[in-house]
């Protein structure tokens, strides 16, 4: 029996955005893979101290925007837990619930490669999953023999993938809302409607 194939993209998505989605189906169509799990964090320490919407608003979001695609799947893996977001600890945790006989392939953007190093145990991250790197609007290639102290082989054991490069982020959106400014075309309507509904980003309002 073959290797079930899963990737994995994890982030904050407040909100999530068509930048997203785009990197999910290139990674699927390109790595063969069987499903995409998004994994909304829960509290993601390189926020702390920035004001992020709540666990369910952004976990509603997610939904939504997936909805109608058949290998988009939403994990709730990190937002029901206590305590600080580790990719390395969520990737455990999926390792327990879908098995041994499950590959993960876990997408990071080149913006938060470079980071890579000072994450929690970024060496054993590569143990338990391929880690595939994206290309980002703005963000050269990195060289991957910098991260060797803290990945042994790095350059070996991280695959780059080049995706379609939107120029979209969730920032700009959030800025975009409390401006009054159309967010239309760069998230599905089914998020805008929720952000609207729920007053999400407005100025002078709790996000």
């Amino acid at each position: 029996m073959s290797r079930r194939k899963v990737g994995i993209l994890g982030g904050t998505f407040d909100p999530i955005h068509y930048g997203h989605l785009v990197i999910a189906e290139d990674c699927w169509a390109q790595l063969g893979l069987d499903d995409v799990l998004f994994v909304p964090a829960g509290a993601p320490p390189h926020k702390r101290g920035q004001a992020v919407s709540p666990a369910a608003d952004r976990v509603e979001m997610v939904g939504r925007a997936i909805a109608g695609n058949r290998h988009f799947r939403l994990s709730r893996v990190d937002v029901d837990r206590p305590g600080a977001s580790y990719s390395v600890e969520m990737v455990s945790r999926l390792r327990r619930v879908l098995g041994d006989e499950t590959s993960f392939f876990f997408i990071v953007g080149r913006d938060a490669l470079a980071d890579l190093p000072l994450w929690r145990e970024p060496a054993r991250l590569a143990d338990l999953c391929q880690i595939v790197a994206v290309n980002r609007p703005g963000y050269p290639p990195l060289d991957l023999g910098s991260l060797e102290p803290a990945i042994p082989r790095a350059s070996e054991r991280i695959l780059h993938l080049v995706v379609p490069e939107l120029s979209i982020s969730a920032s700009i959106l959030r800025q975009r809302v409390r401006e009054g400014r159309p967010i239309t075309y760069m998230t599905p309507d089914a998020v805008i409607e929720y952000i609207q509904q729920h007053r999400l980003y407005r100025a002078g309002e709790t996000e």
